[in-house]
């Protein structure tokens, strides 16, 4: 297949600006830029199922160009319901470091700043070198306005398509940018940045926009109960993004692989093949978790986080250590303990067991296990000697329940 054939059969084609951008595309050769604006230190999920198709385009032979938007990062790209916060100067500065040495780091992608070109130009000569070149019937057109026009715009969110628009200028004169790529929702603003290239230089520049990667509900992929899935491992751990993959649902996963993998046509078939036959294996999840991760945090973290979903789903934990102890436990509120404590008492101390008369059932039930191993004495003393890592106990209640312990 050639680029453009593989990218339709991969769903990562929405809109594209002219025809001719196909053969553009599958000759290589184009410098192309893909944005994001800096509202946090670290990119998310979201971000790499856009930036994957930039990393497909540079292994056909295009020139990748990530714009970090200190200028339009101040303003605020308008969401469809309401004006997004405001953040500080310092809060973007802080932010531009995270994100340019994570796009290098991940994506070897060159950064730009659009507060570069932005920051000494003032307020007449935006007017006249860029307002005057779009019509307000134009920008009101646009779908990312027209959805606010009831609850209200206002001029600095308006203006964002015009900063957009002179980001996408600027590279073309300068970086010889002949392309951006975006999600769907940007479309507005790619479209304003080829009108204005045309009317200033009279040259032709391209847009190619792809679907948002969503669930089967339409909801955004990545969202989980509010939480994002940052692709920086010391806020999102590979174990976290596993469980967050493996447990995806049945019905999107080869639509999944298709658009967030780079496994070939015939290997994504064959793994759907396989996956319908023995649906229980998840061959499919975890094949999808398997090069996410490896991409994103290397083969070793990616084994990492294998070993710690077969050890917790065995019991065999022993062997933890510290950084597993901590990534498989991530999020539950440590409890404190003090002194040697008998099982039942630690059970009842540590909020475990609502009571003694409960921590009793469950001992003498066999469903209480300790740092892995299945506890049903009513008279064993949990004491420092049998912490993980001479720190840490924990305690499984049922199947699936945990609890951890910091032995002070």
């Amino acid at each position: 297949m050639t680029l453009f054939e593989d990218l339709e059969w991969r769903g990562l084609v929405q809109d594209i600006s002219s025809p001719e951008l196909i053969d553009k595309l599958n000759k290589g050769g184009m410098t192309f830029y893909i944005g994001t604006d800096p509202t946090a230190d670290s990119m998310h999920i979201g971000h790499y199922s856009s930036f994957l198709i930039c990393k497909r385009l540079a292994k056909a032979g295009h020139r990748p160009l990530l714009l970090v938007g200190g200028a339009t990062g101040l303003i605020g790209d308008p969401k469809p319901s309401a004006e997004r916060p405001l953040i500080t100067k310092e809060e973007v500065d802080k932010n531009i470091k995270g994100l340019t040495a994570q796009a290098k780091k991940i994506f070897g992608f060159e950064v730009v700043n659009n507060w570069d070109w932005t920051k000494d130009v003032n307020i007449c000569d935006f007017l006249r070198d860029y307002g005057k070149y779009f019509n307000i019937n134009y920008m009101l057109a646009k779908d990312h306005v027209k959805s606010r026009m009831d609850v209200g715009i206002t001029y600095a969110e308006f203006s964002y398509m015009l900063l957009q628009a002179m980001d996408f200028y600027y590279l073309y004169k300068e970086y010889g940018c002949e392309l951006q790529v975006a999600g769907s929702d940007q479309w507005g603003n790619i479209t304003s940045g080829i009108e204005l290239i045309r009317k200033k230089l009279d040259k032709e520049a391209y847009g190619m926009v792809m679907p948002l990667v969503t669930d089967s509900q339409g909801n955004k992929f990545g969202k989980t109960e509010g939480n994002a899935l940052w692709l920086d491992e010391n806020k999102t751990s590979s174990y976290e993004f596993y469980q967050y993959l493996i447990n995806l649902e049945d019905s999107m996963i080869i639509d999944y692989l298709k658009k967030l993998t780079f496994l070939s046509k015939e290997e994504i078939e064959k793994i759907e093949k396989e996956n319908n036959e023995h649906p229980e294996m998840r061959i499919a999840h975890k094949a999808l978790a398997r090069e996410i991760i490896t991409d994103l945090h290397g083969e070793e973290s990616y084994n990492e986080a294998v070993k710690i979903s077969e050890s917790l789903f065995s019991g065999d934990i022993a062997n933890f250590t510290e950084k597993e102890i901590l990534d498989a436990f991530k999020g539950l509120e440590p409890f404190t303990i003090k002194e040697d404590l008998k099982i039942v008492d630690l059970l009842v101390e540590g909020k475990i067991c609502s009571s003694k008369r409960e921590a009793r059932e469950f001992v003498s039930n066999g469903s209480i296990t300790l740092n892995g191993e299945k506890v049903t004495d009513l008279e064993f003393v949990v004491s420092k000697d049998k912490c993980l890592v001479n720190k840490y106990i924990v305690v499984r209640r049922g199947k699936k329940k945990y609890f951890i312990g910091i032995y002070e």
